[in-house]
């Protein structure tokens, strides 16, 4: 199994949605959308979550 790491190629910030989109094969593209659209609503602690996700993944390869 492949782990999760950050995208050394698709990054805009540190790379967390590019790595998440390039180990499920997403378009990275989708992905951020997504995370923008569910980082604005109030249900989801968007900014807290991809800190958290960007601490605990792993460095590019």
């Amino acid at each position: 199994m492949k782990n999760i790491h950050r995208s050394n190629h698709n990054r805009v910030f540190a790379g967390v949605l590019g790595g998440l989109a390039e180990h499920f094969d997403w378009n990275v593209n989708v992905a951020r959308v997504l995370f923008v659209l569910l980082a604005i609503t109030p249900a989801f602690p968007g900014l807290i979550a991809y800190l958290i996700l960007w601490m605990i993944m792993g460095n590019p390869e």
